[in-house]
């Protein structure tokens, strides 16, 4: 049984997190420039105007699914392991959070301008747990960490961005469990070769 939109309204923890659901499918589905706030609003089943003082619009929107993202990123991103099961594990939330990919896709074909700071600051330290692990040894001295991180993201994206490929090669369907699983250990082994690659 659907609530009445002024009872959703006094809920405001649930509503929030119903727009936060709506705005990510809608980014999903048409990009961060394609999306509406109306449509958005529509498919939570609130007023437009909620968004406005929930999150200040659209780009308000974005940034809080970005910090849920970055949340859910800290539950496995920190743990210590290796640099194949971390790859492994960015394969796993890809898949079980495949809008949060999509979203991310649509703003890599549509947005040419500079990135986020708080993206580019997320990045770089990034950058950095990389150029550790190539110090302890768990990639060849000779690879540019910059280049591994991007290849290792481009890596993880592939059951989203790669669809018809892995299809065509896998025979398999790219967004199920069964597919991210077999992929995930795939990733996990062939990182790990990595290490055994002798130092020029």
């Amino acid at each position: 049984m659907r609530r009445a939109p002024e009872e959703k309204q006094r809920d405001p923890e649930r509503t929030k997190a119903r727009i936060l659901q709506a705005a990510l499918e809608e980014f999903a589905a048409k990009g961060f420039a394609g999306a509406r706030v109306s449509e958005i609003a529509a498919r939570a089943g609130v007023n437009k105007q909620l968004i406005s003082y929930y999150f200040g619009g659209k780009e308000g929107l974005h940034r809080a699914l970005t910090a849920r993202w970055q949340a859910e990123e800290s539950t496995f991103a920190g743990r210590s392991g290796s640099l194949g099961e971390l790859a492994a594990d960015y394969v796993r939330a890809n898949a079980a959070h495949r809008d949060y990919g999509r979203l991310m896709l649509w703003q890599s074909l549509t947005d040419d301008g500079p990135p986020d700071p708080a993206f580019v600051a997320d990045v770089r330290r990034e950058l950095d747990h990389l150029r550790r692990r190539q110090e302890d040894g768990e990639f060849p001295a000779d690879l540019d960490p910059a280049a591994v991180l991007v290849t290792l993201f481009a890596v993880a994206a592939a059951g989203i961005s790669l669809p018809q490929l892995i299809r065509a090669v896998f025979d398999q369907d790219p967004a199920s469990p069964e597919f991210a699983e077999h992929y995930a250990r795939e990733v996990a082994k062939l990182v790990g070769h990595l290490r055994d690659v002798p130092a020029p």
